[in-house]
């Protein structure tokens, strides 16, 4: 098949107004014509000769047309549902439903692809509100099969993880823990021995926090890299973040908060379940609950007063995370595959969004869009989002994936950047200060990194 596409190639890229080749190759018909381009037919009769043959576009070896990812601005004058997809052959779009004619010729082109990632776009509108027909796009990459001129991705050698590599330099395999430009790996963090939940550096603190399933919280020296403490909980930790001098941790059936400068610590009484997602926003505090439920606090860090206020309801599974976006609106993704949208104000469900078939693991926002990663896929899934902006104010986005990679995108091409590979999938990733962000997977070990070009103060690790 693999000779079959390339030599179909060189009919594509004959000049308009040749003769067309009525001769057929014999050793093609016998499966053996290694040729390319051959001066002989690989069909069994001759193609049409008309207009719209000769002047159809030059494809590439592997019958598709362009590799170039790119994210389109949605119309909003004509709210709908469009799927944008680049499988490394062409964007192929379809809105309400109607598929346009790239995208037939995409998916005639791509009859054997498998998935490889799938991330959900929502278009805020021009004021950050959801209309009441949101535009969602859904940002598919995939992988065509047996194509010998696709160009290799990288991939990290599993011996050289173990440290069991016999072949050394000539390893065809990546011995390192990155690949791609601009960031650079300073050091990893070894301690927890589960998954880690929660990565958070408080702003001027020369301590990183991080919490784990071990039921552990660790404190880092950001100097030596060295724990410089852990508390031990009752259960499993879900969550972290920091606001100020305070750190937020969410518990098994509690909520509690420290503060760094002055050693108080308050709860937040008895709940039920593990605290999945934390968000803090102009005096209120929003917890995702693994039952689905959204708790709501009014919190006065300064008179240390805590009200509980609203218990959010609608959501059937696990609230995975939480984000505060534009124009009071407050969005929550779920395990039972949808996203809510809830006026922060009045703390009313405005929009539930169905586009996802699978857990929703992250949303955030990006400029007007809502991006939502989901374990929608049967090969690979996203498992956390996070954003960043280089030394030139560029927004990178990073990806984690269930194949113990974290992809760094450029917005808004989507261009891939670079790759981050670990040990086991990367469930947190968390962004610091002067280019710093953290990465923790599911063993338990925290990788520290920072992007090229950004000066870093006092912060070493």
């Amino acid at each position: 098949m693999a000779v079959k596409a390339a030599t179909r190639v060189s009919i594509f890229d004959r000049v308009g107004g040749q003769p067309v080749k009525t001769q057929v190759c014999t050793y093609w018909l016998a499966g053996r014509c290694n040729r390319n381009p051959c001066r002989f037919m690989h069909r069994e009769s001759p193609p049409p000769q008309s207009c719209e043959t000769q002047l159809a576009p030059p494809k590439n070896v592997c019958g598709m047309q362009s590799r170039k990812m790119t994210w389109r601005s949605p119309n909003y004058n004509n709210p709908g549902t469009a799927t944008l997809s680049s499988d490394k052959g062409g964007m192929h779009s379809s809105i309400n439903g109607q598929s346009s004619r790239q995208n037939i010729l995409a998916n005639t082109a791509n009859e054997n692809v498998h998935m490889d990632q799938e991330m959900t776009i929502t278009s805020l509108g021009t004021h950050g509100d959801i209309q009441a027909q949101p535009e969602v796009l859904t940002a598919v990459r995939t992988e065509p099969e047996n194509c010998s001129s696709q160009k290799a991705k990288p991939k990290q050698c599993k011996y050289w993880v173990t440290g069991n590599c016999i072949h050394g330099d000539k390893c065809k395999d990546l011995h390192s823990w990155c690949s791609g430009s601009g960031f650079t790996l300073l050091k990893k963090l070894e301690g927890h021995t589960k998954a880690i939940t929660g990565i958070s550096l408080p702003s001027g603190s020369d301590k990183l926090y991080s919490c784990s399933k071990d039921k552990s919280i660790r404190a880092w020296d950001c100097h030596t890299g060295q724990c410089a403490g852990s508390i031990i909980t009752d259960g499993e930790a879900g969550c972290l973040i920091s606001e100020g001098s305070w750190l937020f941790v969410g518990l098994q059936t509690a909520l509690k908060a420290w503060n760094l400068q002055h050693h108080a610590e308050f709860g937040f009484g008895l709940l039920a379940g593990l605290v999945c997602s934390i968000v803090l926003d102009d005096g209120k505090l929003f917890a995702g609950m693994e039952d689905g439920s959204i708790l709501v606090w009014k919190l006065n860090l300064e008179t240390l007063t805590v009200e509980a206020t609203e218990m959010l309801k609608g959501h059937h599974g696990a609230v995975t995370s939480l984000v505060v976006g534009s124009n009071n609106r407050l969005y929550s993704g779920s395990r039972d595959c949808t996203i809510r949208v809830w006026d922060r104000q009045n703390l009313q469900c405005l929009h539930t969004l169905y586009r996802h078939t699978r857990d929703v693991m992250a949303v955030i926002c990006w400029d007007n869009y809502l991006l939502s990663a989901s374990l929608d896929n049967t090969l690979k899934g996203f498992i956390a989002l996070c954003g960043i902006h280089d030394a030139e104010a560029k927004p990178i986005l990073l990806c984690s994936c269930n194949d113990n990679t974290v992809r760094l995108y450029d917005l808004p091409s989507f261009t891939e950047r670079g790759r981050l590979f670990s040990k086991r999938e990367v469930e947190v990733i968390e962004i610091g200060t002067d280019g710093l962000f953290f990465t923790g997977d599911a063993t338990g070990e925290i990788s520290v990194w920072k992007l090229h070009g950004v000066p870093c103060q006092e912060t070493a690790l």
